[in-house]
Parts: structure tokens; sequence; C-alpha cells
């Protein structure tokens, strides 16, 4: 069974940093795109970024650009999310999910496109 689990999370003052992990297993990451989300309490569900399964055209949402870089390894079948310079809105449960709906090439990080989700793993930033 293909099973995301995310790890990294934790409790960070404003301005520092976190590596979010993603680890599949089950099957190979190298056929999806993963796509990074976040949902904060009563709101909704936001794209943070995605990376396609070339590793190459990423998308980031503008609320991070700059901040936060995507990266993976296929061979290690792991994903991650670099996240720097944090801010109180930043704090929220963070997701990975799969999904080989796009292209080896380019990807959204549109939720409605991805079928496999981790269990996700809390970020606080707060001083």
């Amino acid at each position: 069974q293909f099973q995301l689990v995310e790890s990294g999370g934790g409790l960070v003052q404003p301005g520092g940093a976190l590596r979010l992990s993603c680890v599949a297993s089950g099957s190979t990451l190298a056929y999806h795109a993963i796509g990074w989300f976040r949902q904060a309490p009563g709101k909704e569900r936001e794209g943070v970024s995605c990376i396609p399964s070339d590793g190459g055209n990423t998308k980031y949402a503008d609320s991070v650009k700059g901040r936060f870089a995507v990266s993976r390894d296929n061979a290690k079948n792991m994903v991650y999310l670099e996240m720097n310079d944090l801010k109180p809105e930043d704090t929220a449960v963070y997701y990975c999910a799969a999904t080989v709906y796009y292209a080896y090439n380019w990807c959204l990080p549109d939720d409605r496109r991805y079928d496999t989700w981790g269990q996700g793993t809390q970020v606080t930033v707060a001083s």
C-alpha cells in the first residue's frame, strides 16, 4: 500500500527555519508529483508548493516564495520542504501528497489533483 509520512515539524521562533521530510513506502515516488499543503485552525487547506517527478519546474504559493524550497531524492523516496524566515502565519499542519495527474515535468499545488496524503506534521511559529 502506497503511504506517505511527514516529519520534521515543531516549535520555532519567528525568523527560524525547519526542514520537513516526506517519505514514501509501498511504491516508488519517482513517477509522482509531490505537493505540500498546510491547514491552519479555522482556515481552508492551502497549497504551499509542488515538485514534479523530474524535480524541475517547482511551484510556490506567493506567501512562501523566496522563503521555502522544495526538493526531492527519488533514490531515497524522499521529498523535502526547507522553510526559512518562518512567520507566525506559517503556523499550520503541513501535509505532503502525491499524484500521477501531472506530467513528469510540471505540477500545480492544487489539492483536488492529489490522491495519496500523509498524516500531517504540526509547525508552530511563536516567540
